[in-house]
């Protein structure tokens, strides 16, 4: 009996043992369990978070076309030839200034005139003179024929006829200077009408009424036939590209734009600057005044190029990278940049036409960043 309770106290301990190794292992189990779902919903937690979306972008396709090769310029802008308009007449008084500043006018148009009642009086007594010397000298060439006739009969001495002859032939030369005389009153009366020798834009005027001028005095100057040009500076290195009839644009200061071409560049570069003169002949534009200092480029050729938006280029470090797409990753790629044209860039090397690359929202990216394209490619 005692051996059999014994037996029993012994097969307790044993189950009790067990009992505590197995309560124990579903501990160990349910602790590992636990560690391992904790774990997993991090990770998953991790990979919700990298592949949200870091930011909203518009991307658009890298592109192959004709692209310009530009030289950009500055310089002012003049008048292609600037005319004077003086008095020709001196000791007369103005009595009508017909043009402004600003006028169109013509060739032959009337700008001013002077007072011309001293002259034609002149002009009055120069054609009665020469009527008077006239008649005078109609009369010494009667005499002389007469002279001539007798001459032949050898009824007149040699010194008579001589005499007869040199009176006509002096009065022949009164006559013609009376006719200059003449010429010379009539020039002056029309020098008191004030003519356009060409038609332009007047740019300044001088004359005022009741002015007395002298010979020579400048009454108006103007543009002629109203033609600008651009004095445009390029550096020396620039001189070989540029060669008469090119195409240039200018951007004017109220923000239009005018054309023109090259005519001519000047033969030496200045001392001063060092730089190359090139005389551009615009096209008219209402806008562009003579006196204005512009910037504008001279297009030398044009060729293909790979371009994107400027917007799309990064600076970083020193270098110029662009953002590529590919899926809904970008890749920052290092890129060679060209020529620029206002708000497009050539690519020389990075990459190539029908490439997707970001363009707003470049500047806030990285490497393999996930992006939400807002516009499609």
């Amino acid at each position: 009996m005692l051996e059999r309770n014994g037996l029993l106290r012994k097969n307790r301990r044993v189950t009790l043992a067990a009992v505590g190794v197995i309560a124990t292992t579903v501990v160990a189990l349910s602790a590992a369990i636990y560690s391992h779902l904790n774990h997993a919903v991090a990770r998953a937690r991790n990979t919700a978070a990298t592949l949200r979306p870091a930011l909203t972008v518009t991307t658009t396709l890298a592109q192959r076309q004709a692209m310009p090769s530009l030289i950009e310029a500055s310089g002012v802008v003049a008048a292609w030839q600037e005319a004077n308009v003086d008095a020709r007449v001196a000791g007369l008084a103005l009595v009508s200034v017909d043009a402004n500043v600003g006028d169109v006018i013509h060739k032959g148009q009337i700008l001013a005139r002077f007072d011309d009642a001293d002259v034609r009086t002149q002009v009055a007594q120069s054609e009665a003179n020469l009527a008077q010397l006239e008649a005078s000298a109609r009369q010494a060439d009667s005499e002389r024929d007469r002279a001539l006739a007798l001459e032949t009969r050898q009824v007149l001495s040699k010194q008579d006829l001589l005499q007869s002859v040199t009176r006509a032939q002096m009065a022949e030369a009164q006559v013609a200077q009376a006719k200059a005389a003449l010429m010379a009153a009539r020039l002056k009366l029309d020098y008191t009408v004030v003519t356009a020798p060409d038609d332009g834009v007047v740019s300044a005027r001088s004359a005022a009424l009741g002015q007395v001028a002298n010979a020579g005095t400048e009454l108006y100057r103007f543009i002629r036939r109203g033609r600008l040009e651009w004095r445009a500076e390029i550096s020396s290195a620039a001189v070989s590209a540029v060669t008469p009839g090119l195409g240039v644009s200018v951007r004017l200061p109220d923000g239009l734009s005018a054309t023109g071409h090259v005519r001519q560049l000047a033969p030496s570069l200045s001392n001063d600057t060092r730089l190359a003169l090139v005389y551009v002949d615009l096209d008219y534009t209402p806008s562009a005044r003579a006196g204005m200092y512009v910037s504008g480029t001279i297009q030398t050729s044009v060729r293909d190029a790979t371009i994107v938006p400027s917007e799309s280029i990064v600076i970083r470090d020193g270098r110029s990278y662009v953002l590529y797409l590919s899926g809904n990753q970008v890749q920052q790629r290092a890129v060679q940049i060209g020529r620029r044209q206002g708000k497009l860039a050539e690519i020389l090397s990075g990459i190539s036409p029908g490439d997707v690359v970001v363009v707003r929202g470049a500047g806030f990216l990285n490497d393999n960043d996930v992006v939400r394209v807002e516009n499609g490619t």
